[in-house]
């Protein structure tokens, strides 16, 4: 049996950033454990593969879960924690986005590897922990460590080796698990007026009934629903909700006044009403309005273009969701993200009770997170 002072479970983000920290003192033996064939192969996969890693706009009201205010003290605490992980450049969009100034993601992950050299690399799955700290593997070996960190992530996207059955590495040694629900998702919605829209894309400022959010980008519809980063910017607010309904404003720099004006104009021309919309939006949106509207009424039809409600039937599901919303309770937890429970047992990344927004917040927490709990762990020793 090896013995470890440290044990990382999970080689994610958040489990490589952990690492990465460690490795810096070599008198630490430390062993990184994950199931996938490649360490990090969802960072790789992150920002459409250029690894949006952080977000200039680096604040609490971009994150949900059960403790907001240690969430905040940990992505927002030591300025932007990537930096402390990788000495390349970087650059950001007119969203606050920030990337690698190479927008590649797999290079991430390439930085990150190559500074873990002086850590073992264990390439199978945890299928149970004891209070000892022994961790038993798929691949029938058993190590022990005097410290475990849980970087194992949530349920979303099981390609990743991310099920959701690796909570009960710590839900066996007491820990509660708080509801999971898919976020960062695609919206099953009634297709019942949007059946001649798919893979259309549009612009809106897309809100719902049960929050005050509003939230502007693309919308792309779908056979089941609606797709688009407005899309899964506003799944956060509706996954775990019901009797939803989305809104979806078009022409969002357009005021209702300047649209009745312009389709006035058309009206008084005699254009046809089928055609009232065509070139002011996609002409199959506009006749789907029309059709929904069923009167050449303009203050009816300009109420649907700037309300077009789809009631939401549900998430197409943690197989497509970017992250998991829920997770180990964060109350459970100290500020240096150590267990209340079980002492020397840390929790780093998406295992926790903690999701952020579209646009680099989940990897900022990851990265965060890990660096925490690896400065906490060396502290202590």
């Amino acid at each position: 049996m090896k013995y470890y002072d440290v044990a990382i479970i999970g080689g994610g983000a958040s489990g490589l950033a952990c690492a990465a920290i460690l490795a810096k003192n070599k008198k630490v033996k430390t062993v990184l454990v994950d199931a996938g064939e490649r360490l990090g192969k969802k960072l790789a996969a992150t920002g459409n593969g250029q690894g949006n890693l952080s977000n200039e706009d680096m604040t609490a009201d971009h994150y949900y879960g059960g403790n907001i205010r240690l969430a905040e003290k940990i992505v927002c605490s030591g300025g932007a924690a990537y930096k402390k992980l990788f000495d390349c450049m970087f650059v950001s969009d007119e969203a606050g986005r920030v990337y690698p100034a190479g927008r590649q993601a797999s290079a991430l992950c390439d930085i990150l590897i190559s500074q873990i050299g002086n850590v073992d690399v264990i390439k199978s799955k945890a299928v149970s922990l004891k209070s000892g700290f022994e961790i038993k593997l798929e691949n029938g070996e058993t190590i022990k460590s005097k410290r475990v960190v849980l970087s194992v992530g949530g349920k979303a996207q099981k390609q990743f080796k991310t099920d959701g059955s690796s909570y009960r590495l710590a839900t066996d040694l007491g820990h509660t698990l708080t509801p999971l629900y898919p976020s960062l998702v695609q919206l099953k919605t009634d297709t019942t007026y949007i059946k001649t829209l798919k893979g259309i894309r549009a612009e809106c400022e897309v809100s719902a009934n049960v929050v005050a959010k509003k939230v502007r980008g693309d919308v792309i519809f779908t056979d089941y629903g609606v797709s688009g980063n407005a899309i899964f910017s506003m799944s956060p607010y509706v996954a775990d909700k019901q009797n939803v309904h989305i809104s979806l404003s078009f022409l969002p720099d357009f005021d209702e006044k300047t649209i009745y004006d312009v389709l006035s104009a058309r009206l008084k021309s005699g254009v046809n009403i089928n055609d009232l919309l065509c070139g002011t939006l996609h002409n199959q949106i506009g006749r789907a309005i029309i059709k929904r509207a069923n009167s050449d009424d303009l203050n009816k039809i300009i109420a649907i273009i700037k309300n077009f409600t789809l009631p939401v039937l549900g998430t197409l599901g943690f197989d497509y969701a970017q992250v998991t919303k829920g997770g180990i309770n964060m109350n459970e937890v100290t500020d240096s993200l150590e267990s209340k429970i079980k002492k020397n047992l840390f929790f780093a990344g998406e295992v926790l009770d903690v999701d952020g927004d579209c646009g680099g917040y989940n990897l900022q927490w990851a990265f965060a997170s890990g660096i925490t709990v690896a400065e906490a762990i060396l502290k202590s020793i």
